[in-house]
């Protein structure tokens, strides 16, 4: 039953923001970081550094998205396509070591491995200073994106702020102190490999550097990518002067860096692009820096970055601990104290996180690292895991109101069709395109690492999904019809063609695997490859929904759609297990290898998708009963893998074990400067543990936005302004003792609102741009 509700036109927002969350936007330490991980990261998207805070000699390591080593080459195995009905048959036939051993060699990758994203090198500066600082205090003030250390030697106050501008596409370092003509340092840009740095001109360095392969497992060698940087300090007094790879600057009484790199790398031809001149380019940016001042400078970085950034306020009430360092109060919590404020700036960090690593005038997604990365082989190549990370890094983005960091996302999944379609067609006889759990930036979409790892042909089918979330967020048509509905489609299209059937009738995937997770038989063997596993059937049941509704939506497509519908009556349904009561992982209710796995595929219908609900009681009960196992036999237990356990617990409407795990996060799986611990860093636990923040506070998955679905009594009283809902929808509310006290709604594409608020249905029609006030 649909209530009727009073309300009226707000003609000004609330503010639902306490002057505790007006404070506590800052990680603020006592000392200089000691190691990599406890640094401070700022970024623009494209560059990213780490800002040590060392005294006497500081380190600044650096970043830009597309230095990668390795190029682009085909991977995949010729002999997939001719082999590929006999490894299906014997998958069907539960041979599952032939199958494996088949797979091994015709389906799996030549080479099988790819080479790793690198770091661009680093900035040191030697001050020469002597004796111990007074005073001593390092920040990254999230809602400007600038770093900040100041300390007092001899009396003297130093203050240095680093930040990664966008509008002027370099990284920025400004040295000042309240004594003139006090600042005296060497400054050296250096990199270990394949680059060369020297003097250029009076105030300038330049780097050359193309990264050199050689032949191993990764593949073949070679001189492969092309890239550069320039460093160039100014200062309105002093002398600068440049020689070898340092500058020299004496009696100073400010000093400005401002550092750019460029590559040689065009992601539409996921390839190098010889006619990019590396230094004209970076010259021409540092020339447009240079002809600003600094604080016109960092005033346009600021504003950019706060355009976004301060979408979205939170206050989770709690005692204002803002004045205790940050890594002091993280360990409080892993001591067992509770902090609501640390678990607001958790959030806020992970928003701060996705703005530095995924907008303009960066091109390519967040990777496993974001865009933070000091080594040259990183862990796991700091690439894109497509089976669960890559996604993962992109859940905050719209509930959060950070829409515009997919478009790097989405340009990425677009120029992936090109190889994907490839093979599709070279790998399974299939249509359309597809790409398995992991890739560089150079095209790579077949079956790499392993079998055991690396059969999920599904992976590309989950990506499309961010484009169908986009839509349902933001209601742009012209996005749906033009960009969104094209991609899924072809996704759609390959799993059409890739389907068969099984002695059940049935139709199935094969070869796949529920990722990276493995099965027993009843003979005691272990395996990962098999058909059918539950996660492919949720994503193609949540493909297919989407790409039903948009031809719905779009008014075309009829009859494809008419195809869609017809296969979805004959997959396999989700299952409950027999044996655990919880959602069956596999075709077959197969004994898990390891019980506590940190993957838990199989819940992806529970989230990210929309495929259980209470609306299902049964499968919704053995959701809960599917991560209660999970727990109890070590789950949980990477960073990323909590993460998601937080986002599940929010969709089964439990906000109190949504908050132990968000805690567990804390406690087990973060790290000094608040960084995700797989272990080691990686920066999907970040990502996901905001969404499943921002999911506790609402949902929008059901056709209705349903507030406060998941909230603990620890955070009984607060507010939030800014979360976003399907239908274009943007809400800001309070709420005391649990119930929501305060409500406003503000409609961006005048759709009909439904809302539930505290138990009440509401079901009223808007106007674009208006905003209704609820409570």
């Amino acid at each position: 039953m649909i209530k009727k509700f009073a309300f009226y036109l707000l003609i000004t927002s609330a503010p639902f923001v306490s002057k505790s969350q007006e404070k506590d936007l800052k990680l603020w330490y006592q000392q200089p970081a000691t190691t990599w991980v406890e640094a401070l990261p700022v970024g623009n998207g494209r560059m990213g550094a780490m800002v040590f805070g060392n005294v006497q000699y500081e380190r600044i390591q650096l970043n830009e998205e597309s230095i990668w080593a390795g190029k682009k080459i085909s991977i995949d195995n010729p002999g997939s396509a001719s082999h590929l009905k006999e490894i299906q048959q014997l998958l069907l036939n539960g041979e599952n070591a032939k199958a494996h051993e088949l797979s091994t060699k015709f389906m799996l990758a030549i080479p099988n491995r790819f080479r790793s994203h690198q770091t661009l090198g680093d900035i040191f500066i030697d001050f020469g200073l002597q004796g111990s600082p007074k005073e001593y205090e390092r920040n990254l003030d999230l809602s400007t994106g600038v770093a900040t250390t100041t300390y007092v030697i001899d009396g003297i106050k130093f203050k240095r702020e680093v930040f990664a501008s966008g509008p002027h596409d370099c990284i920025v370092v400004r040295i000042t102190s309240d004594k003139p003509n006090s600042i005296n340092c060497k400054i050296n840009l250096s990199r270990e490999r394949d680059a060369t740095v020297n003097s250029y001109g009076q105030n300038s360095l330049l780097m050359n550097g193309q990264i050199v392969d050689v032949d191993d497992s990764n593949g073949e060698g070679g001189l492969n990518m092309k890239f550069g940087a320039i460093l160039k300090a100014s200062s309105a007094d002093g002398t600068i002067q440049s020689a070898n790879n340092s500058i020299l600057v004496k009696s100073a009484s400010n000093l400005t860096i401002l550092l750019t790199s460029a590559s040689d790398y065009s992601l539409p031809k996921l390839d190098f692009d010889r006619s990019i001149d590396v230094k004209a380019a970076c010259d021409k940016i540092i020339a447009n820096a240079s002809a600003k001042q600094y604080e016109e400078i960092k005033k346009s970085s600021v504003d950019k970055h706060r355009e976004l950034f301060d979408r979205v306020t939170l206050d989770l009430g709690g005692n204002d601990l803002s004045r205790i360092p940050t890594d002091k109060r993280l360990n409080a919590v892993k001591n067992g104290s509770a902090d609501p404020q640390l678990i607001q700036l958790y959030f806020q960090y992970g928003r701060y996180l996705l703005i530095a690593s995924s907008t303009s005038p960066g091109v390519l997604p967040a990777n496993l690292q974001g865009v933070w990365n000091d080594h040259y082989d990183a862990p796991w190549d700091s690439d894109y895991h497509t089976n669960i990370n890559l996604q993962m890094n992109y859940w905050p983005s719209e509930v959060t109101n950070l829409s515009e960091t997919n478009e790097s996302l989405f340009n990425f999944i677009d120029a992936y069709r090109l190889p994907g379609r490839e093979t599709a067609k070279g790998m399974y006889n299939a249509k359309g395109w597809t790409m398995h759990h992991a890739t560089d930036i150079f095209g790579k979409t077949g079956i790499n690492a392993a079998i055991q790892y690396g059969v999920s042909p599904l992976a590309a089918a989950w990506l499309t999904l961010h484009l169908w979330e986009h839509y349902q967020f933001t209601g742009d048509k012209k996005f749906l019809k033009e960009r969104a509905y094209p991609i899924m489609k072809e996704a759609a299209e390959f799993v059409q063609t890739f389907l068969i059937e099984d002695k059940h009738g049935r139709l199935v995937t094969a070869p796949s695997m529920s990722p990276e997770n493995a099965f027993k038989l009843a003979n005691g063997e272990k395996h990962q490859i098999t058909y059918a596993p539950t996660i492919d059937i949720e994503i193609i049941m949540a493909l297919y929904n989407a790409c039903i509704e948009s031809a719905e939506i779009l008014k075309s497509d009829q009859h494809f759609a008419a195809g869609l519908k017809k296969t979805l009556t004959r997959l396999p349904a989700i299952k409950v297990s027999p044996k655990t009561g919880g959602i069956q992982e596999w075709i077959e209710d197969y004994d898990e290898a390891e019980p506590g796995h940190r993957h838990i595929s199989h819940l992806l219908a529970l989230y990210p998708a929309d495929l259980i609900t209470p609306d299902q009681p049964e499968l919704f009960a053995a959701a809960a009963k599917t991560l209660e196992r999970r727990l109890a036999n070590g789950g949980g237990h990477t960073g990323w893998s909590r993460a998601w356990i937080i986002n599940f617990y929010a969709r089964l409407l439990d906000g109190e074990k949504a908050y132990e795990n968000v805690v567990a996060l804390l406690q087990k799986s973060t790290l000094s400067n608040l960084f995700d611990n797989h272990p080691p860093f990686q920066i999907d636990g970040n990502f996901g543990g905001t969404a499943g923040i921002a999911e506790m506070m609402i949902q929008s998955h059901q056709d209705y936005i349903k507030l406060l679905p998941a909230m603990p009594q620890v955070w009984a009283n607060g507010s939030v302004k800014g979360l976003c809902a399907r239908g274009g929808f943007e809400v800001n509310m309070k709420w005391q003792n649990g119930k929501v006290s305060e409500c406003s709604v503000t409609s961006k594409q005048g759709n009909r609102l439904k809302i539930n608020v505290n138990g009440k249905a509401i079901d009223l029609r808007t106007k674009a741009g208006q905003t209704y006030k609820l409570l």
